[in-house]
């Protein structure tokens, strides 16, 4: 599930407690661990709602200025409308992994390792290092634009750049990604 920034701080802010989303199926279920901009998101529950009886309550612990608002997000999509109600977890694990810039020789070979896998499963064959130097020379770019260094599908791309975030290597930005501290540091000691 992805959520608008204002929507998170909502959250953080215990202001919001709750997602409508029209799916074919559910993507969630109850205990459903999210991370986020803001920390990890606990699902509660996952209910299957009418538009009908959604309540201006409703709207705004979601997030939204109004009911109207809300069901307009829904209309002209396909599927059930299901409510899910969540809850600010605790926060992100992966923010202090990435701020760890001082890594042990075995902390670097581990990582090492994990990288050299993900190179070895990829059936276009090595490319996080790859990734890591685009990303270090480009922060803040589009991931669009880094794709097409690579001459890379984006959506393909972003999974990858994901699975390097995963072992604390980056950060996404607003727009983009940078590396991390910790990442900076890998990518020195594996040169």
């Amino acid at each position: 599930m992805l959520f608008k920034r204002p929507v998170l701080d909502g959250i953080a802010a215990g202001k919001v407690d709750r997602a409508f989303r029209r799916w074919r199926r559910p993507r969630v279920r109850r205990g459903s661990r999210l991370r986020t901009g803001v920390g990890v998101l606990e699902v509660d529950a996952v209910d299957v709602v009418t538009v009908a009886g959604i309540t201006e309550h409703d709207a705004r612990r979601a997030g939204f200025p109004s009911r109207a608002a809300l069901v307009g997000e829904l209309t002209g999509r396909d599927g059930s409308v299901y409510r899910v109600r969540l809850h600010l977890a605790g926060p992100d694990p992966r923010v202090d992994l990435r701020r760890r810039s001082r890594l042990t020789s075995d902390e670097l070979a581990e990582v090492g390792r994990r990288l050299a896998r993900l190179d070895a499963a990829s059936r276009r064959g090595p490319w996080t290092a790859a990734v890591l130097s685009l990303i270090r020379d480009h922060p803040g770019t589009r991931a669009a634009e880094l794709a097409d260094h690579l001459d890379r599908e984006t959506r393909a791309f972003k999974i990858d750049v994901r699975k390097l975030k995963e072992l604390g290597l980056t950060e996404s930005l607003e727009v983009g990604y940078r590396l991390s501290p910790r990442g900076r540091a890998v990518l020195r000691g594996l040169a």
